[in-house]
């Protein structure tokens, strides 16, 4: 099966007094069935998410048993990195090896950090890498400043979220795996010859509660995500930076207490999927609008770390590119801006222009070579037509090429007959190549091909053509 390449890159942050995170406290209950907030207090804030982030992990382990990638007894062996993770832990050794069930009830009751380890390497390879299929998994449900950097939640200040997006998280896991879901409400489970019981006492004195998350560390505080139902009512709450797990729980029961009763009724969860977890959602279709206001800060990558960790190449399998929206890059032409479209990652815009090393693009023409357009490339300085569409960035012109020609194969139509090509943009000693469909003569035109590539799970952004 071929491997699609996601460019996930990482800008260095910018110290100000608004990008800072802190272990601040956050909290928002949301209606599951509208997506209507019922009450919140900085719910955009930035913090560190702690345990929550196992949520992910386990969401992105969901997903690889429902594509067939894995299944509840496969083996998930432990290496020496993912045995020497601090406690919480299930004490595996290295060379070990358990169970996927065992693994994400570890995750779940006992929010072990091996665990989440050995899983993301079963899943990604590395934990870095899977920490970038966790971030762009993260956009495309709409978790627009989350960032992953592990697979446990371990502390690292890269790391970062929002109770807003903590919430959504929440409700993906219910709405996208609902029969998988019920195992968060585990209280205890044998491993081994010991019982493993769990933590989060919350759930099991609160009438309605089935699940989800618990999380701490010094940097994040006390964090919690509690996902209740009151006859018809669903709702998910997030409190974040609590000064202890005692006084966090009080602040939840309160947040559900007094305001449950806001919430609708109804059988349907937000933005339920028509078709499965394999499914674009039923009505995702936003603006993406790259500015200074909507940009969020992404923590850099620490000094000598491996390149993967600024631009990683990955997402495997059925889902070409993980994403649901397109915007108009039209009102933001900017380099700065263009540059991340497509790579679909928060970025910050620097105090000072931004040179980007343009180089002449490599293009193919509809019908040449195969049937996907992938032969004979030539320079290409200007795109042809009026407007054009981005579909993703890649760390290779030829991992670009190979998206589109993937998306010409999937989605077909006016695509077959437009010419494709790449760009590369050179940032902070990075390249990476943007994907690119030219040779629309109206907006409206790369408007339709754009709603067509959502409907098939591709990002999209459309632009005028320069030149």
């Amino acid at each position: 099966m071929n491997k699609l390449l996601i460019a996930l890159t990482f800008f260095v942050a910018i110290a100000s007094s608004s990008t800072s995170v802190l272990a601040g406290s956050a909290q928002l209950l949301l209606d599951a069935r509208t997506g209507e907030i019922l009450a919140s207090e900085n719910p955009d804030a930035l913090n560190h998410p702690a345990s929550l982030t196992k949520m992910m992990t386990i969401y992105l382990t969901f997903d690889a048993i429902r594509r067939g990638k894995l299944s509840w007894d496969s083996p998930v062996p432990f290496s020496k990195y993912a045995a020497s993770r601090p406690p919480t832990k299930l004490r595996v050794k290295p060379g070990d090896e358990i169970t996927v069930k065992e693994a994400v009830l570890g995750m779940i009751v006992q929010s072990a950090n091996d665990a989440a380890a050995a899983m993301a390497e079963k899943l990604g390879g590395t934990e870095e890498r899977f920490a970038a299929m966790m971030t762009a998994k993260a956009r495309s449900l709409g978790m627009s400043k989350t960032v992953f950097v592990n697979a446990s939640g371990l502390p690292d200040d890269r790391q970062i979220t929002t109770a807003r997006d903590m919430s959504t998280l929440g409700i993906a896991l219910m709405r996208d795996f609902p029969k998988e879901y019920g195992l968060f409400a585990t209280k205890s489970f044998a491993f081994r010859g010991r019982t493993i019981n769990g933590h989060n006492n919350l759930m099991y004195r609160y009438k309605g509660m089935d699940g989800i998350k618990t999380g701490y560390t010094n940097a994040s505080g006390y964090n919690l995500v509690s996902a209740v139902s009151d006859g018809d009512r669903r709702v998910v709450g997030v409190v974040m930076g609590g000064r202890s797990a005692a006084s966090r729980d009080r602040l939840m029961e309160k947040l559900i207490a007094a305001n449950i009763r806001k919430a609708s009724g109804g059988s349907q969860l937000l933005a339920s999927r028509s078709g499965g977890s394999g499914s674009a959602p039923a009505a995702t279709v936003e603006v993406a609008r790259l500015d200074s206001q909507a940009s969020v800060p992404v923590p850099a990558p620490r000094a000598g770390q491996d390149a993967v960790a600024a631009v990683i190449g990955m997402a495997n399998g059925a889902t070409p590119v993980p994403a649901s929206r397109y915007g108009s890059a039209y009102a933001e032409s900017t380099e700065v801006a263009s540059a991340a479209l497509a790579s679909d990652v928060p970025m910050i815009t620097p105090k000072a222009p931004v040179s980007a090393s343009m180089v002449p693009t490599t293009k193919s023409k509809a019908g040449s070579g195969n049937a996907a357009g992938q032969g004979q490339t030539q320079a290409q300085t200007k795109p042809l037509g009026k407007w054009q569409i981005q579909i993703a960035a890649a760390t290779s012109a030829e991992a670009a090429m190979d998206l589109l020609s993937d998306a010409r194969t999937k989605v077909g139509g006016v695509l077959t007959t437009l010419d494709t090509y790449t760009e590369a943009v050179t940032r902070n000693g990075t390249t990476f190549y943007r994907a690119r469909f030219t040779g629309f003569e109206s907006k409206d035109e790369a408007r339709t091909a754009c709603e067509k590539l959502v409907k098939n799970r591709y990002d999209c952004v459309l632009m005028p053509a320069r030149g």
